[in-house]
Protein backbone atom coordinates (compact mmCIF):
# COMPACT_ATOMS: atom_id res chain seq x y z
CA UNK A 1 0.00 0.00 0.00
CA UNK A 2 0.89 3.24 -1.49
CA UNK A 3 0.03 6.92 0.36
CA UNK A 4 0.61 10.25 -1.48
CA UNK A 5 -1.29 12.23 1.04
CA UNK A 6 -1.96 10.01 3.95
CA UNK A 7 0.02 7.38 5.49
CA UNK A 8 0.46 3.87 6.80
CA UNK A 9 1.70 3.07 10.24
CA UNK A 10 1.98 -0.64 11.97
CA UNK A 11 3.57 -0.96 14.80
CA UNK A 12 2.29 -2.84 18.55
CA UNK A 13 0.91 -2.15 22.01
CA UNK A 14 3.75 -0.89 23.80
CA UNK A 15 7.03 -1.50 22.41
CA UNK A 16 7.94 -5.26 23.58
CA UNK A 17 10.71 -7.33 21.78
CA UNK A 18 10.42 -10.15 22.51
CA UNK A 19 13.90 -12.24 23.12
CA UNK A 20 13.13 -14.61 20.12
CA UNK A 21 13.19 -12.19 17.30
CA UNK A 22 15.67 -9.33 18.91
CA UNK A 23 17.94 -9.81 16.15
CA UNK A 24 15.29 -8.19 14.12
CA UNK A 25 15.88 -4.78 16.06
CA UNK A 26 19.65 -4.49 15.95
CA UNK A 27 21.32 -1.33 17.55
CA UNK A 28 22.66 -0.23 20.50
CA UNK A 29 20.09 2.03 22.78
CA UNK A 30 16.69 1.05 25.09
CA UNK A 31 13.77 -1.35 23.15
CA UNK A 32 11.91 1.84 22.26
CA UNK A 33 14.94 3.19 20.13
CA UNK A 34 15.55 0.11 18.58
CA UNK A 35 11.61 -0.35 18.10
CA UNK A 36 11.09 2.89 16.67
CA UNK A 37 14.35 2.05 13.83
CA UNK A 38 11.85 -0.80 12.73
CA UNK A 39 8.58 0.36 12.86
CA UNK A 40 6.67 3.69 12.47
CA UNK A 41 4.73 3.89 15.23
CA UNK A 42 3.61 2.50 18.93
CA UNK A 43 0.35 2.88 20.71
CA UNK A 44 1.28 3.69 24.31
CA UNK A 45 -1.38 1.40 26.31
CA UNK A 46 -0.09 2.38 29.96
CA UNK A 47 -1.91 4.99 30.10
CA UNK A 48 -4.92 3.39 30.28
CA UNK A 49 -3.53 2.28 33.97
CA UNK A 50 -1.59 5.00 35.35
CA UNK A 51 -0.67 8.36 34.31
CA UNK A 52 2.85 9.34 33.34
CA UNK A 53 4.82 12.42 33.66
CA UNK A 54 5.39 15.16 30.75
CA UNK A 55 8.65 14.39 31.08
CA UNK A 56 8.09 10.23 30.50
CA UNK A 57 6.77 11.48 27.68
CA UNK A 58 8.79 13.80 26.12
CA UNK A 59 11.62 11.02 27.74
CA UNK A 60 9.62 8.85 25.28
CA UNK A 61 9.71 11.20 22.20
CA UNK A 62 13.27 11.65 22.35
CA UNK A 63 14.08 7.96 21.68
CA UNK A 64 12.27 7.93 18.38
CA UNK A 65 13.12 9.35 15.41
CA UNK A 66 11.22 12.75 13.61
CA UNK A 67 8.86 10.74 11.39
CA UNK A 68 7.39 7.99 14.31
CA UNK A 69 3.95 8.65 15.53
CA UNK A 70 2.36 7.53 18.79
CA UNK A 71 -1.07 6.91 19.86
CA UNK A 72 -2.14 7.64 23.47
CA UNK A 73 -4.85 5.58 25.13
CA UNK A 74 -7.14 8.21 27.12
CA UNK A 75 -6.82 7.00 31.16
CA UNK A 76 -9.60 4.19 32.50
CA UNK A 77 -10.58 6.93 34.99
CA UNK A 78 -12.56 8.91 32.36
CA UNK A 79 -13.51 5.82 30.02
CA UNK A 80 -14.28 3.50 32.83
CA UNK A 81 -14.88 4.78 36.14
CA UNK A 82 -16.41 8.66 35.15
CA UNK A 83 -17.88 6.58 31.79
CA UNK A 84 -17.19 9.74 30.00
CA UNK A 85 -18.99 12.16 32.11
CA UNK A 86 -17.67 15.61 33.61
CA UNK A 87 -14.37 15.17 31.78
CA UNK A 88 -12.69 18.39 31.77
CA UNK A 89 -10.74 18.12 34.42
CA UNK A 90 -9.50 14.71 34.13
CA UNK A 91 -9.02 15.33 30.21
CA UNK A 92 -6.63 18.11 30.98
CA UNK A 93 -4.28 16.54 33.57
CA UNK A 94 -4.20 13.43 30.91
CA UNK A 95 -3.46 16.15 27.98
CA UNK A 96 -1.40 18.25 29.60
CA UNK A 97 1.03 15.05 30.54
CA UNK A 98 0.63 13.40 27.23
CA UNK A 99 1.79 16.69 25.44
CA UNK A 100 5.32 16.02 26.25
CA UNK A 101 5.21 13.87 22.83
CA UNK A 102 4.85 16.74 20.76
CA UNK A 103 4.61 16.34 17.30
CA UNK A 104 4.94 12.80 17.77
CA UNK A 105 1.01 12.81 19.17
CA UNK A 106 -0.99 11.68 16.39
CA UNK A 107 -3.88 9.66 17.71
CA UNK A 108 -5.99 9.32 20.99
CA UNK A 109 -7.77 6.34 21.28
CA UNK A 110 -10.65 6.18 23.63
CA UNK A 111 -11.68 2.44 24.58
CA UNK A 112 -15.13 1.84 25.99
CA UNK A 113 -16.28 -0.55 28.62
CA UNK A 114 -18.55 -3.28 27.11
CA UNK A 115 -21.30 -2.07 29.67
CA UNK A 116 -21.40 1.35 28.55
CA UNK A 117 -24.03 2.23 26.15
CA UNK A 118 -24.67 4.59 23.66
CA UNK A 119 -26.10 7.73 25.00
CA UNK A 120 -26.21 10.58 22.33
CA UNK A 121 -25.76 13.13 25.16
CA UNK A 122 -23.34 11.89 27.26
CA UNK A 123 -21.29 11.75 24.03
CA UNK A 124 -22.04 14.36 21.86
CA UNK A 125 -20.74 16.60 25.27
CA UNK A 126 -17.62 14.14 25.88
CA UNK A 127 -16.17 14.15 22.36
CA UNK A 128 -16.89 18.02 22.04
CA UNK A 129 -15.17 18.51 25.16
CA UNK A 130 -12.12 16.52 23.92
CA UNK A 131 -12.16 17.83 20.30
CA UNK A 132 -12.15 21.56 21.91
CA UNK A 133 -9.11 20.84 24.21
CA UNK A 134 -6.54 18.84 21.71
CA UNK A 135 -6.31 18.73 18.01
CA UNK A 136 -5.16 15.12 17.39
CA UNK A 137 -7.02 12.40 15.51
CA UNK A 138 -9.36 10.74 17.54
CA UNK A 139 -10.44 7.24 17.46
CA UNK A 140 -13.03 5.11 19.62
CA UNK A 141 -13.23 1.34 20.21
CA UNK A 142 -16.64 0.62 21.72
CA UNK A 143 -18.16 -2.56 23.06
CA UNK A 144 -21.80 -2.03 23.56
CA UNK A 145 -23.77 -3.24 20.67
CA UNK A 146 -25.85 0.57 20.73
CA UNK A 147 -22.62 1.84 19.49
CA UNK A 148 -22.93 0.14 16.01
CA UNK A 149 -26.32 1.98 15.32
CA UNK A 150 -26.23 4.56 12.81
CA UNK A 151 -27.33 7.07 15.32
CA UNK A 152 -23.90 6.37 16.98
CA UNK A 153 -21.95 6.37 13.82
CA UNK A 154 -23.37 9.74 13.24
CA UNK A 155 -22.85 11.08 16.03
CA UNK A 156 -19.23 9.85 16.03
CA UNK A 157 -19.03 11.40 12.36
CA UNK A 158 -20.00 14.78 13.68
CA UNK A 159 -17.04 15.13 15.58
CA UNK A 160 -14.82 13.52 13.37
CA UNK A 161 -14.19 10.68 15.39
CA UNK A 162 -13.33 7.35 13.91
CA UNK A 163 -14.88 3.94 14.94
CA UNK A 164 -11.96 1.51 15.47
CA UNK A 165 -12.12 -1.49 13.51
CA UNK A 166 -11.05 -4.15 16.15
CA UNK A 167 -10.63 -8.18 16.13
CA UNK A 168 -11.97 -10.10 16.86
CA UNK A 169 -15.12 -8.22 16.54
CA UNK A 170 -17.98 -8.60 18.96
CA UNK A 171 -20.57 -7.16 16.56
CA UNK A 172 -21.26 -7.31 13.12
CA UNK A 173 -19.97 -4.22 12.60
CA UNK A 174 -17.31 -3.84 14.77
CA UNK A 175 -14.61 -5.44 12.13
CA UNK A 176 -14.54 -2.39 9.67
CA UNK A 177 -14.04 1.18 10.37
CA UNK A 178 -16.63 3.53 11.01
CA UNK A 179 -17.85 6.86 12.22
CA UNK A 180 -15.52 9.90 10.44
CA UNK A 181 -14.63 8.46 7.23
CA UNK A 182 -13.65 11.68 5.56
CA UNK A 183 -15.46 14.43 3.63
CA UNK A 184 -16.59 11.61 0.80
CA UNK A 185 -17.44 8.78 2.85
CA UNK A 186 -15.10 6.87 1.41
CA UNK A 187 -12.01 6.64 3.55
CA UNK A 188 -10.13 9.82 1.53
CA UNK A 189 -8.63 12.22 4.88
CA UNK A 190 -10.00 10.18 7.47
CA UNK A 191 -8.19 8.32 10.56
CA UNK A 192 -9.02 4.12 9.62
CA UNK A 193 -7.52 2.85 12.98
CA UNK A 194 -7.51 -1.14 13.08
CA UNK A 195 -6.64 -2.97 16.51
CA UNK A 196 -5.81 -6.67 16.40
CA UNK A 197 -6.11 -8.40 19.89
CA UNK A 198 -5.47 -11.98 18.62
CA UNK A 199 -8.02 -14.82 17.79
CA UNK A 200 -9.30 -17.06 18.79
CA UNK A 201 -7.66 -16.67 22.17
CA UNK A 202 -7.60 -12.70 22.65
CA UNK A 203 -4.63 -11.21 23.72
CA UNK A 204 -2.35 -14.12 23.26
CA UNK A 205 -2.58 -15.55 19.87
CA UNK A 206 -0.92 -15.45 16.37
CA UNK A 207 -2.37 -14.28 13.67
CA UNK A 208 -1.51 -16.86 10.79
CA UNK A 209 0.23 -15.43 7.30
CA UNK A 210 -3.00 -16.16 5.62
CA UNK A 211 -4.81 -14.04 7.86
CA UNK A 212 -2.33 -11.37 7.59
CA UNK A 213 -2.32 -11.26 3.73
CA UNK A 214 -6.05 -11.14 3.83
CA UNK A 215 -5.81 -7.84 5.58
CA UNK A 216 -3.22 -6.55 3.85
CA UNK A 217 -5.42 -6.93 0.61
CA UNK A 218 -8.19 -5.05 2.39
CA UNK A 219 -5.57 -2.26 3.46
CA UNK A 220 -4.77 -1.87 -0.25
CA UNK A 221 -8.68 -1.18 -1.05
CA UNK A 222 -8.36 2.32 0.74
CA UNK A 223 -7.82 5.79 -1.00
CA UNK A 224 -4.82 7.10 -0.68
CA UNK A 225 -5.36 9.90 1.12
CA UNK A 226 -7.08 7.85 4.03
CA UNK A 227 -4.10 7.34 7.31
CA UNK A 228 -4.17 3.79 8.04
CA UNK A 229 -3.32 2.65 11.27
CA UNK A 230 -2.66 -1.34 12.14
CA UNK A 231 -2.00 -2.23 15.68
CA UNK A 232 -1.13 -5.41 17.15
CA UNK A 233 -2.50 -5.91 20.82
CA UNK A 234 -1.08 -9.92 20.91
CA UNK A 235 1.25 -9.08 23.13
CA UNK A 236 0.85 -11.48 26.09
CA UNK A 237 3.20 -14.06 24.10
CA UNK A 238 5.19 -11.39 22.22
CA UNK A 239 3.40 -12.57 18.97
CA UNK A 240 2.19 -8.60 18.27
CA UNK A 241 6.13 -7.75 17.30
CA UNK A 242 6.47 -10.89 14.64
CA UNK A 243 3.15 -10.11 13.03
CA UNK A 244 3.62 -6.38 12.59
CA UNK A 245 7.19 -7.57 10.76
CA UNK A 246 5.21 -9.96 8.83
CA UNK A 247 2.24 -7.72 8.43
CA UNK A 248 4.89 -5.35 7.02
CA UNK A 249 6.83 -7.88 4.69
CA UNK A 250 2.57 -8.70 3.50
CA UNK A 251 1.86 -5.03 2.79
CA UNK A 252 4.95 -4.50 0.68
CA UNK A 253 4.97 -7.99 -0.95
CA UNK A 254 1.68 -7.34 -1.48
CA UNK A 255 2.29 -3.72 -3.26
CA UNK A 256 5.34 -4.84 -5.44
CA UNK A 257 3.14 -7.90 -6.64
CA UNK A 258 0.61 -5.07 -7.94
CA UNK A 259 2.79 -3.13 -9.14
CA UNK A 260 4.26 -5.64 -11.37
CA UNK A 261 1.05 -7.03 -12.85
CA UNK A 262 0.24 -2.80 -13.89
CA UNK A 263 3.69 -2.50 -15.43
CA UNK A 264 3.54 -5.99 -17.64
CA UNK A 265 0.15 -5.07 -18.44
CA UNK A 266 1.39 -1.52 -19.86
Amino acid sequence: MTQETGALFIGTAGWGIPRSIAERFPGEGQHLERYARVFSCAEINTSFYRSHKRQTYTRWAGHTPAGFRFSVKLPRTITHDARLHSPEVLLKKFLDEASGLGERLQVLLVQLPPSLSFEARVARTFFETLSSMHGASVVCEPRHASWFQPVADQLLAEWKIGRVAADPARHSSAGVPGGWMGPAGDGAGATLYYRWHGSPRIYYSAYTDTWLHTRAIELDSWPKESECWCIFDNTALGAAASNALSFTNQIFGHWHAQRAVFEEGN
